[in-house]
């Protein structure tokens, strides 16, 4: 019979071996969505601290990453758009969505005594080129009271494929039949030529910045780290709301996503008044079959660590964490996927 001395001794050595397999495996790699980045980068650092995890992560957008999820160029791509359910089974993969953040509309203006306000259908015919000044009637009409220069709006937009983007146009579809008409919803759009066009949320964030009288949209964590001046936006329900943690949650609270588990929807448009009328949700996308269970079953219990003791720094990176019906769901996905001979592998990130 072993003595409690060895049994912990025994512990100990096991413990230790599971981190360095850990820690002398190849890193994990990642890539995809920009405006998700700060929440795996804080989640990465974290784990790697506490379990070995180590993830090289690149932000190239959603459209690249679920590319390169797609060709096995990378263990997973990240997307701020839920592929639809054919084209998982098309491509077999499985995805799963980790947290919720919003896209925001950002300006540069001389600095005002209240935040600039927006609509829709304004910001919609903005970005159709069709409102060319700040002092247009338009949108002096949502801003009684307020100086607005009578400077050119010099527009900036993702010249890549991004979640982002995605979002912002569906919010727009939904409020514009315009906008529905002239521009749809997709990754990337056909903007007009006059536009600034730059790559990834760094480079919008950049741009505004750097550029007066321009507009943009980015995700709440690049208008924090970069300092931006964000628009308030008048939702659904007619109130005028500004973008945090708080309204994207109760966007969140509004939609299917918390009534019924189906994350397939967009969270744009929500009813309530204190809704974000932008929120949206970020996913991962992995292989259904694993051609490295090793790899894969790593990559498993790295966002399973993550969603068990992520929840604060998603908070700290002002991302809003699942409610915990939609992460039974995440790990039930999870559990789907298999090696090369059908045998389940994904349940291993769950023991």
């Amino acid at each position: 019979m072993q003595s409690p001395m060895s049994r912990a001794a025994l512990l100990a050595a096991a413990l230790f071996l599971y981190a360095s397999t850990l820690i002398a495996a190849e890193p994990m790699t990642g890539a995809g969505s920009s405006a998700a980045y700060p929440i795996y980068k804080l989640w990465a650092d974290q784990l790697k601290r506490e379990g070995g995890f180590v993830l090289n992560y690149d932000p190239v957008g959603s459209s690249a990453g679920v590319e390169r999820a797609r060709a096995r160029q990378a263990d997973f791509g990240a997307t701020d758009v839920a592929l639809k359910n054919e084209q998982l089974a098309k491509d077999n993969l499985i995805l799963f969505p980790t947290v919720i953040t919003g896209a925001v509309p950002v300006i540069n203006l001389p600095k005002m005594e209240k935040p600039l306000v927006l609509d829709g259908p304004t910001l919609a015919r903005i970005f159709l080129g069709e409102i060319e000044h700040w002092d247009a009637p338009e949108i002096r009409a949502l801003n009684p009271g307020l100086s607005l220069p009578a400077k050119p709006i010099v527009a900036v937009v993702r010249s890549d494929g991004s979640g982002t983007t995605y979002n912002f146009a569906d919010y727009l579809a939904k409020v514009s039949p315009a906008w529905k008409q002239k521009m749809g919803v997709a990754t990337n759009l056909k903007w007009p030529a006059s536009f600034t066009s730059v790559k990834g949320s760094k480079g919008v964030a950049e741009a505004v910045k750097s550029t007066p009288g321009s507009i943009s949209y980015v995700d709440y964590n690049y208008v924090l780290d970069y300092k931006l001046t964000g628009a308030a936006m008048k939702n659904a329900d007619g109130a005028i709301v500004e973008a945090g943690p708080y309204t994207f949650r109760e966007a969140l609270a509004q939609s299917v996503w918390k009534q019924t588990g189906d994350f397939t929807q967009t969270l744009t448009n929500q009813t309530g008044k204190s809704s974000w009328p932008i929120t949206m949700g970020t996913f991962i996308v992995m292989p259904r079959v694993s051609n490295n269970p090793e790899r894969t079953i790593q990559v498993t219990r790295f966002f399973t660590e993550a969603f068990m003791r992520g929840d604060d720094l998603a908070k700290q990176a002002n991302f809003v964490r699942l409610p915990s019906i939609i992460q039974g769901k995440a790990f039930r996905v999870i559990s789907e996927i298999v090696d090369a001979k059908g045998v389940p592998i994904g349940i291993n990130s769950l023991r």
